[in-house]
């Protein structure tokens, strides 16, 4: 468990909180290139980190993301009008560019020069391969853009979605590192055989091994598999916060199609998960990829519609006897349903933690120690190269007489660069 001061700063990333400074750090995915079309189409609401704020795309289809509120009097420019390479507050027509300068204030003299002092604060923002990204740190500090591999292939081979989710965003990570709880929340019902090559079912205890990186983290999951292996599920823990799903028991390394997910901060009650499915070869085929993609969401604040707490995600409990062991029909609702459910933001000194919930303990002192870094004036953790990132995770079956150490060395020589740890 956590204590009280404890779980506050790491679940707090608001302006001036020490886990916000942190994750300010960092490139953060702001928008699906898709939710900004074309030129001079519609604005977009935005809200990271507890910044409310719009997104924008200008008549040259270059993005730019500002603070929601006019430095005039306060209006929304979100009904600003987007046109002529910026965007236009309704309320007096003071009209701004990416950089947040103002070019252009009617409601002066031609003659005055006030224009030239004023600003609305602007963030920097880099687009590729169909994803917005935004960086809300400091300048000087400002890193490369990341390359993990979901944002280094072609546009065609890759598929981002987004949906709100209301809870805070720490409850969303440490579900996705939480290996244990695969075979329970997202396999059949309880009674059920699982299928000869379920091991995740068949042995639902894992033996957990952690090791930092230059990325993150890694851990294994070790679970028996035949009487000669084991079966392992190694995955990353990439900075700040993604993670890259290990999936069904596959060795075809290029040709195999991966999926993971972000948790990034709309606020300290809500967040955004961003979800990417990539083939690191081939475009993706129709309906390629991660079930959090179908999950069918309000246009304008992309909360689910048809599975939300409004009428317990859908939940059928015959199914949930028979059939499934939740009686939810898709595993990332499955996932919402329990992070929700917690309350916004969980009392962390409630919790009786487990030997199978070593991720979560290690992904918490990660944070904490970059925020203790914080607070004693000094910078956090940030990697320099942006190559560390493009890593990959791997689920497969593995002689007994292999450790960690063997089984990661293992998969480095059958995919290079792929799940190194260095």
């Amino acid at each position: 468990m956590l204590s009280t001061r404890d779980n506050q700063l790491i679940t707090q990333t608001g302006p001036g909180t020490p886990m916000g400074q942190y994750f300010r750090r960092f490139w953060l995915p702001a928008l699906v290139s898709s939710e900004l079309p074309s030129p001079d189409c519609a604005p977009v609401r935005l809200k990271l980190l507890s910044e409310r704020l719009i997104a924008f795309r200008d008549t040259n289809g270059d993005i730019g993301v500002v603070s929601e509120n006019c430095p005039h009097r306060g209006a929304s420019l979100f009904f600003g009008r987007n046109e002529e390479a910026g965007l236009r507050c309704v309320y007096h027509g003071w009209k701004f560019d990416l950089t947040g300068a103002c070019v252009d204030m009617p409601s002066e003299p031609a003659e005055s020069n006030f224009k030239n002092k004023v600003h609305v604060t602007a963030y920097p923002t880099q687009e590729r391969s169909g994803l917005v990204w935004l960086y809300m740190g400091p300048a000087e500090l400002k890193p490369e853009l990341p390359q993990y591999e979901w944002n280094m292939v072609p546009q065609s081979h890759v598929h981002f979605s987004r949906r709100l989710q209301e809870n805070n965003y720490l409850q969303g990570v440490e579900g996705g590192i939480d290996s244990s709880h695969v075979p329970f929340l997202h396999g059949q019902q309880q009674n059920a055989i699982p299928a000869p090559n379920n091991y995740s079912a068949r042995d639902k205890s894992p033996r957990l091994t952690m090791e930092r990186t230059p990325y993150g983290f890694v851990y294994g999951a070790e679970r028996d598999g035949e009487a000669d292996s084991h079966y392992w599920r190694i995955t990353p823990f990439l900075l700040p916060f993604f993670t890259v799903i290990p999936g069904a028991l596959e060795n075809d390394g290029d040709q195999k199609t991966y999926s993971g997910h972000g948790w990034v901060p709309a606020d300290d009650h809500n967040c955004w998960m961003v979800t990417y499915s990539w083939n690191p070869s081939r475009p993706l085929r129709d309906g390629e990829g991660h079930q959090a993609h179908n999950v069918v969401t309000d246009s304008r604040t992309l909360r689910p519609t048809l599975q939300n707490a409004d009428n317990d995600y859908g939940i059928d409990r015959e199914v949930q006897r028979t059939s499934t062991f939740t009686g939810i029909n898709n595993g990332s609702i499955q996932d919402a349903a329990i992070q929700e459910t917690m309350g916004s933001i969980f009392d962390r000194t409630l919790e009786h933690l487990g030997t199978t919930d070593t991720a979560i303990i290690q992904l918490r002192r990660y944070y904490l120690d970059n925020v203790r870094e914080i607070l004693e004036g000094g910078e956090p953790f940030v990697p320099a190269d942006p190559s560390v990132y493009t890593k990959r995770s791997v689920s497969a079956l593995l002689d007994r007489s292999l450790d960690f150490d063997e089984s990661v060395k293992y998969f480095e020589t059958r995919q290079p660069g792929a799940l190194a740890r260095a």
